[in-house]
């Protein structure tokens, strides 16, 4: 990986910030892997999450899809069981899943539960909660409509969070995507981004935004350009 990585390294000017469609096509060049990477965004914010009116989370359907098909878990009782069935839920229930994941059991993406079922999800929250797992309203996997939670999630569904250093890290695709497919959910992010700014951040917004592969170098853009097409 090493000379495959000082390659790619090699098509990347260091000091050049690059427009959006530039950085998806070096994105692919650079990819250093022989399976179809991820290519993942990372935005830098200029938020301090310490402060409740300065966080940044919610959830958004890429309009490409991540490439990724997810193993969704919905919690849920009486008529919502067959509905989250209906709906492509990989595993439906309620106290004997709560119990397997308590035993280890861990073999889905997404946790999805309907309100009624969050006192059997409370008990879990020292386990999903460290892996980002722990069902929340704000990014709609505490529902009543599980037809639409499922749906979103099989098809593209991804979360947005800053961490405490206000950084965001979301998965925008994969590596075979065709460029302008990438760019697509790229531009669909970033625009969501720029609509969540918090009322209480002052000064720069958008500090800093890179575009990489798995184990691939990073590409970054202008953050001038940042919801700019071309």
């Amino acid at each position: 990986m090493g000379k495959k990585y000082d390659d790619a390294l090699k098509l990347i000017e260091a000091d050049k910030l690059y427009v959006p469609k530039e950085a998806v096509a070096l994105v692919k060049k650079t990819s250093v892997t022989k399976f179809d990477s991820t290519v993942e965004l990372a935005v830098r914010l200029g938020v301090d999450p310490k402060y409740p009116d300065q966080q940044v989370r919610g959830a958004m359907v890429l309009p490409n899809g991540t490439g990724k098909t997810k193993k969704v878990l919905v919690f849920a009782k009486g008529p919502k069981v067959k509905e989250a069935e209906a709906a492509g839920a990989d595993y439906v229930g309620g106290d004997e899943l709560a119990t397997k994941i308590k035993g280890g059991w861990m073999d889905f993406d997404v946790c999805v539960a309907t309100p009624d079922m969050m006192g059997v999800v409370g008990k879990l929250g020292k386990v999903l909660g460290p892996r980002g797992l722990m069902p929340n309203p704000k990014v709609g996997t505490v529902t009543m409509d599980v037809t639409k939670a499922v749906n979103e999630i099989k098809s593209g569904k991804v979360e947005y969070r800053c961490d405490k250093s206000g950084n965001v890290q979301v998965v925008i695709g994969k590596v075979s995507f065709a460029e302008d497919k990438l760019l697509e959910n790229y531009l669909a992010l970033m625009d969501t981004l720029i609509k969540v700014k918090p009322s209480g951040v002052k000064g720069t917004y958008i500090k800093s935004i890179t575009l990489s592969t798995t184990m691939g170098p990073g590409v970054k853009i202008d953050t001038l350009k940042a919801d700019s097409g071309k």
